[in-house]
This record gives structure tokens, C-alpha cells and sequence, in this order.
């Protein structure tokens, strides 16, 4: 059974289409499957990731009564350090996490906060499965139009891994993303800055290992 408290992930900086950084949204990248239903379809050309990053809210937000937030201490404080990382109502984000495999790390993003930007790491240990939310009308994230033989929304499980070893900002990374962009490097195509609405986005393999080594080096 999940936990009673659960990974809240904001819609209205992500997946509404407010960006974190003011930015430009939409990158060129295809998304990785179809969003013309609740159902999952794949494409035999869309790449296939194996880390990820996560937007949740750290600072208290109410909606509807019910504060949403979600951060990686409250993650850290659950049963087991796993919570199910539900209300996603964005079908590209949704499509990711329906990608998600079980042993998979992410970065754990603060969001719409003071200063948003990375805190820790996560890893995926239930693949995606049903989010009961959509179904509850007290929930924030209830969705009328979804139906039980019908589901439109997916969530994952999540477990917490450890803290960065230094927070890493948002505004850090997006000096390296405008850096690499100009000169080349790992980050210049970064889906943080490409698709800046989506609440849960792909990571290549080169983009994970250059944020993490981030933890290492002088802050930019």
C-alpha cells in the first residue's frame, strides 16, 4: 500500500507551463510517446532514458485547502524513504515516468520555491502504475474526466538515495547550459531549459554525470 502522504508535484510551475527560470519553453527533441490518450504508445524512434529529473514543491502552497508541498525532506521522512510520486497531469511528463524502470535514478528538483534547483537523488522502485488520485474528488488532483477502465494518469514509486553533497541551483545550471550551448558541452540540450514546463524530463547519460559531478566542484 502507498504511504498516506504523497509526493505532491506542482502544476502550476510545471506542468501548466510557468518555467522556473522565466525561459523560453518548448525544445525541438520529439517527446517520447504519443499523448493522444490515456493509454500508453510508444515509438520504435523515440530514445529510451534511463535517468531522470523530478519537480517537486519544497516551500508550502495550498490548493483547495490542501498544501501541496513536497520536498526531499519530507520524502526522506516517509516509511521506508518511499512515497508515490502521484498528481502529474501533463501527458509527456506522464509518458516519462510510463518509461521509468524499476532501479533508475533522478534528481530530486526543488521547485517554485526561493532558490530551485537540485537536491539529492532518488531511485525508481515501482514502475508505473495506476494514480488513484485522479479518481478522488477530495484530491487536488482529482480529474472527472478519467475513468477507472479508463485511467489517464500514471505514477511511480520513489525512494529516497541521499542528499547532493551541495545543493546545485538552477541558476548555476543555467550558466553551464548557456555556456555549452555557445561552445558545446553535455548540457546545451538540457530538457530543464528546452522543455522547462514539464515537472518530470529526461536526462541523457552525459547530462546526469556532468550535474552530479557538479556536487564536487566550486560553485560557478
Amino acid at each position: 500500500m502507498p504511504p498516506k502522504k504523497k509526493a505532491r508535484v506542482s502544476k502550476s510551475a510545471t506542468d501548466s507551463g510557468k518555467a522556473d527560470d522565466g525561459g523560453a519553453v518548448g525544445g525541438k527533441r520529439k517527446a517520447a510517446a504519443s499523448v493522444e490518450s490515456g493509454k500508453k504508445k510508444e515509438s520504435s524512434e523515440s530514445p529510451q532514458y534511463c535517468h531522470w529529473l523530478m519537480k517537486s514543491e519544497p516551500e508550502s502552497r495550498f490548493e483547495n485547502g490542501i498544501d501541496v508541498k513536497f520536498g526531499i525532506e519530507d520524502l526522506k521522512a516517509l516509511p521506508d524513504q518511499t512515497g508515490c510520486w502521484d498528481g502529474v497531469r501533463n501527458y509527456q511528463a506522464r509518458n516519462f515516468m510510463r518509461q521509468m524502470k524499476e532501479g533508475q535514478l533522478a534528481f530530486f528538483y526543488h521547485s517554485n520555491c526561493k532558490e530551485p534547483g537540485i537536491a539529492g537523488i532518488i531511485k525508481i522502485v515501482k514502475e508505473s502504475y495506476v494514480d488513484h488520485t485522479q479518481f478522488d474528488k477530495k484530491d487536488v488532483h482529482f480529474d472527472a474526466s478519467s475513468k477507472p477502465d479508463n485511467p489517464k494518469w500514471s505514477m511511480v514509486d520513489v525512494q529516497y538515495q541521499r542528499m547532493l553533497k551541495r545543493f546545485v541551483p538552477l541558476s548555476e545550471l543555467k550558466k553551464y547550459h548557456l555556456q555549452h550551448k555557445a561552445k558545446g558541452g553535455p548540457l546545451k540540450d538540457m530538457a530543464l531549459f528546452t522543455r522547462a514546463r514539464l515537472s518530470v524530463q529526461p536526462l541523457t547519460t552525459e547530462e546526469f554525470d556532468f550535474v552530479l559531478s557538479l556536487e564536487d566542484a566550486e560553485p560557478l
